[in-house]
């Protein structure tokens, strides 16, 4: 028989707070983490605001914080984010087998060094021609090993492995914007097979460089709604023109029930259901059909053992692209079929942005707190309904209902998919 994992520790740091309650009273109250880009000069960018985050310090973390000079700032969230998880559960002060306890993050690729690397180019273009030699003679004398080292992707979970004793199972995987959900629900079955009782799991990332804005931009996956920047991300509104590009981490401590029970640890809600599938179709465009969506809702359910009908709560994807929107509101009436109208569903990329692969782990967390509050984040700047996305999308205003159980979207380009189906813990 599979054993039950349950979550007994929340981090995160985010564009609205830099810990779970200001995060959850930020949701609660509609609040928006967006602003004029303040990471880099976006002024000839398309897209000149972001969602970033705010009053950072990693010394609130870790003592010696010239270990972590060279590190990205998906690894420096990271640790922000897992300290307090891991303070959260009592691990801290508990006793465990730490070959029993792992890590497995979604974790986006570290800072790119593009101020460097154009200084590069400038240093040895003549003419408009570029010369080679002199261009990586420059590389030579101005990148570090360190900093080349730190922009690999697994590097934030083995940082964590090493500032928490966690010598069990240790993976990052990068399916884009599913990629921290993806991490939780392989955490989940890791635990349930038997091969850890403990595992770190969630995301950490920014795209918040000039690099990722560029790509984003071509792609015109980004809001230019440059005048109204807190307006700008409005998932399932008629107005909606893209999303808003965010960063931070999520995470939580998944364990396994007896071994939570033993210690006496406080238990947030059990996760019960995990769903993964693939479109199979383009790199940056939905199944116009939602195949994808359908699937992997359709599995989560099957593992929780539940019908669409035991959900009380949907935390969507909710990107604000037109596409995204659209696809996902038909998906969710195709399994939820004549009862879709009743089921809440909201975004809280509305208010804290897309955080790419850290998105669906500060998602999971916050169906957590739903389910122990009885509380529903708004899609805030919900303005005109748009007919494709008839769904009850809980307009700007947080709702008081009772919740049991919640599923959280996740969609990546490249077409990985993923839900979590959350549910309060019953002994």
């Amino acid at each position: 028989m599979s054993r039950r994992v349950v979550v007994t520790g929340l981090g995160c740091i985010t564009p609205v707070g830099n810990d779970v309650p200001t995060l959850w009273e930020a949701l609660r109250e509609g609040k928006s983490g967006v602003g004029a880009t303040q990471s880099f000069d976006a002024s000839n960018f398309p897209t000149k605001f972001a969602s970033e985050i705010k009053d950072f310090d990693l010394s609130r973390y870790v003592d010696d914080v010239e270990r972590f000079r060279y590190a990205g700032k998906n690894t420096l969230f990271a640790i922000g984010a897992a300290h307090q998880a891991v303070q959260d559960s009592g691990l801290a002060d508990a006793s465990f087998d730490p070959a029993r306890f792992g890590v497995y993050l979604g974790a986006g690729e570290g800072q790119q060094e593009f101020r460097i690397f154009m200084d590069m180019i400038a240093q040895s273009t003549h003419e408009g021609e570029l010369n080679e030699e002199e261009f990586i003679t420059a590389g030579l004398k101005r990148l570090t090993a360190q900093t080349e080292l730190e922009q690999e992707p697994n590097m934030p979970s083995a940082h964590l492995a090493s500032l928490f004793g966690a010598e069990g199972p240790n993976f990052n995987c990068l399916t884009a914007c599913a990629a921290s959900s993806q991490a939780i629900g392989e955490a989940r079955e890791i635990i349930r097979r038997g091969d850890a009782d403990l595992m770190l799991s969630g995301g950490a990332h920014s795209m918040i460089h000039p690099f990722g804005v560029t790509g984003f931009n071509l792609l015109t996956a980004l809001s230019t709604r440059n005048d109204d920047p807190q307006g700008a991300s409005r998932p399932f509104d008629l107005n909606r023109d893209g999303f808003v590009i965010g960063e931070g981490a999520g995470m939580l401590i998944l364990e396994e029930l007896e071994h939570a029970r033993k210690r006496g640890a406080t238990i947030y809600g059990e996760i019960i259901g995990y769903g993964s599938s693939a479109d199979a179709y383009r790199i940056t465009d939905i199944h116009p059909e939602g195949r994808g969506a359908v699937a992997c809702m359709s599995a989560a359910l099957r593992d929780a053992k539940c019908t669409p009908g035991d959900i009380d709560y949907v935390n969507a994807h909710g990107t604000s692209t037109s596409v995204n929107d659209k696809v996902e509101t038909a998906a969710i009436r195709q399994v939820w079929g004549e009862t879709a109208d009743k089921i809440p569903v909201s975004s809280i990329k509305s208010m804290l942005g897309h955080l790419i692969a850290a998105a669906g782990s500060v998602e999971a967390i916050t169906c957590l707190l739903a389910i122990r509050d009885g509380v529903l984040p708004p899609t805030i700047n919900y303005e005109t309904p748009d007919p494709k996305c008839n769904l009850d999308c809980i307009p700007n205003e947080a709702r008081e209902v009772p919740v049991s159980t919640a599923l959280s979207n996740s969609f990546g380009f490249g077409g990985q998919n993923i839900s979590l189906v959350l549910s309060k813990f019953a002994a």
